[in-house]
């Protein structure tokens, strides 16, 4: 008999119990006599039985299946989330189901759905931004959702992050220290993210050094590496001297079409980018950076997911972990 023909009906043939009983035998019911559970379990290791998934959860109501969303497979930052994520579900005997959304509101609502279908016991929604409908699908399904990287001004649920308004505060004040033009680099401006957090701690860093702020050094849109050139032309129109980026693909685009024109980094311009990730050692200089710890964000998150499947207490819902500064080539030294 080959592996794959083996069902629970071959085992309570073999051991001449009732597939009910040899079901108990699986999920360890401690109502079975010790003989039956001995004799099921030698036939079970024999004829090498590996109990169906799909057909327990549908027992059982429970999959032992998390689904994780995640906007690009290509994107480092939500690719290091999601090892911390796979390590910890493997802890806890978790299977993951991963989805990529390719960064489309209308896709990541049909994963969304799909893995709700496919009766996941749990999500883990990571994305640039948290849409409108987006919200709607999470606050409908009874089953447990926690973001991950991703956080709204008003929106309460489950999320694991760093503080956002913080850390753009901070390093737009390293670059006022001594710098006139501090510039803005992010996605796009309708982006809670973008607009509620990155842009506030901005904003706060200005107000707090009692600066003025110049609107056109304020640059949000959905950018990619190819449009280095077009907002370093920005950069340079708006006579700024510094920059603070928040995706690390695009800061290297922009520190490469800077030395595309003979623009010394950090003498005549510096660089802060947001999430360190490999990426930033991978250039000359070295890039800067908040160093945002995507490994512990993406383990958090599943053993929040974890409490809350189970129904355990969770005295906190909303996870803020610390964050920190690498200062590497691409700022000046103070």
């Amino acid at each position: 008999m080959s592996k794959e023909t083996i069902t629970i009906y071959d085992v309570a043939r073999e051991a001449g119990v009732s597939m009910a009983t040899v079901s108990r035998v699986v999920n360890g019911n401690p109502n079975v006599k010790a003989s039956t559970r001995k004799k099921v379990s030698e036939v079970i290791d024999r004829l090498n039985y590996r109990p169906n998934a799909v057909a327990r959860g549908l027992a059982s109501k429970k999959t032992t299946t998390v689904g994780v969303i995640i906007p690009s497979v290509t994107n480092l930052f939500f690719s290091s989330l999601a090892l911390g994520i796979d390590d910890i579900a493997s802890m806890y005997k978790y299977d993951i189901l991963l989805a990529n959304s390719d960064n489309n509101e209308d896709k990541e609502l049909q994963v969304f759905k799909t893995l709700l279908s496919k009766q996941v016991d749990g999500i883990i929604f990571m994305g640039n931004d948290i849409s409108d409908k987006m919200k709607k699908e999470i606050s409908r399904t009874n089953t447990p959702v926690v973001c991950a990287g991703t956080v709204s001004s008003d929106f309460d649920a489950p999320s694991v992050n760093i503080d956002l308004v913080l850390a753009y505060k901070e390093a737009t004040e390293y670059l006022l220290r001594d710098n006139q033009r501090v510039s803005l680099v992010t996605g796009p401006a309708e982006y809670d993210m973008n607009k509620e957090f990155r842009l506030k701690g901005y904003q706060q860093a200005h107000e707090a050094a009692g600066r003025n702020i110049h609107q056109d050094l304020i640059i949000q849109d959905k950018f990619t590496y190819e449009d280095g050139e077009k907002i370093v032309a920005q950069l340079i129109a708006g006579k700024a001297d510094s920059v603070v980026v928040s995706d690390d693909e695009i800061a290297i685009s922009i520190l490469n079409a800077m030395k595309d024109r003979d623009i010394s980094i950090p003498e005549d311009f510096e660089i802060i980018t947001g999430t360190n990730s490999m990426l930033t050692q991978y250039v000359r200089p070295e890039l800067s950076s908040i160093q945002i710890p995507l490994y512990d964000i993406g383990a958090v998150s599943m053993r929040l997911l974890t409490k809350i499947m189970a129904k355990e207490e969770v005295d906190e819902k909303q996870v803020v972990l610390i964050h920190k500064f690498i200062y590497r080539e691409s700022t000046r030294e103070d």
